[in-house]
C-alpha cells in the first residue's frame, strides 16, 4: 500500500526523477530562470530550496552535502559564491514560479521558475507610498490635481526669468524713494 507517499512522481522512477531535478536545479541556479512545467517547477522548488538554505553557511560540510544532490561542481561553486550571500538575509521563498500558459503540442501548463533575489524586473522598483484619498472633493480633486501638477512646473519655468529681474526690480525700487524724496523736498521749497 502506499498510505500517505504523496509527493508527485512525475511518472518516472526514483533514480530518473532525481537525476532530473539535478539537471534542472544546476540549471535554475546557472542561469537564474528556466522554463518547464508547473508539475515539475513545483517539485524542483522542493529540491532546490533547502539547497540554498544550505549554501547560507559556506562550509565543507555543506559544500558536501549540496555537491551530493546536485552532482556539478560548477553549479556548486556558483551556489555557494554569488546566490547564498545575495540570500542570506532571506528566511525562505528563494524561488518564484510564473504561470506563462499552455504548451501547443500536449496542452501542458507552463511556466518560468526564477531565483527572486536574481529578478532584474520586481527587485529594483521602489515601492511607492500609497496616499488615501479623502472624501471631500472626490472627482473635483482628482482632476484638479493635474491641473495643479502643470500649474507648478510652469511656476517653476516662470521663477527663472524671475530671479534675473529681481536685481532690476530691487534697483528700481531704491530709485523710486529717492525721486519721490526729491519730489518732497521741491514740494517743501515751493511752499517756503
Amino acid at each position: 500500500m502506499r498510505h500517505n507517499k504523496n509527493f508527485n512522481h512525475l511518472g518516472r522512477k526514483t533514480a530518473h526523477r532525481k537525476a532530473m531535478l539535478s539537471n534542472m536545479a544546476c540549471s535554475l541556479i546557472e542561469h537564474k530562470r528556466i522554463s518547464t512545467t508547473v508539475a515539475k517547477a513545483k517539485a524542483l522548488r522542493q529540491f532546490v530550496e533547502p539547497l540554498v538554505t544550505r549554501s547560507k553557511e559556506d562550509t565543507t560540510h555543506s559544500r558536501r552535502v549540496v555537491f551530493s544532490a546536485l552532482g556539478n561542481k560548477y553549479a556548486v561553486s556558483e551556489l555557494f559564491r554569488s546566490v547564498g550571500p545575495k540570500v542570506a538575509s532571506r528566511d525562505g521563498g528563494y524561488t518564484r514560479i510564473i504561470r506563462t500558459g499552455n504548451r501547443l503540442g500536449d496542452n501542458a501548463e507552463m511556466c518560468m521558475i526564477e531565483l527572486v533575489d536574481f529578478n532584474d524586473i520586481y527587485g529594483t522598483e521602489a515601492k511607492k507610498k500609497r496616499s488615501r484619498r479623502s472624501r471631500r472633493g472626490g472627482a473635483k480633486a482628482a482632476t484638479a490635481a493635474p491641473a495643479a501638477e502643470a500649474a507648478a512646473t510652469e511656476a517653476v519655468a516662470e521663477e527663472v526669468p524671475a530671479v534675473e529681474e529681481a536685481p532690476a526690480a530691487e534697483a528700481a525700487a531704491e530709485e523710486a524713494p529717492a525721486a519721490e524724496d526729491s519730489s518732497d523736498d521741491q514740494e517743501e521749497e515751493k511752499k517756503d
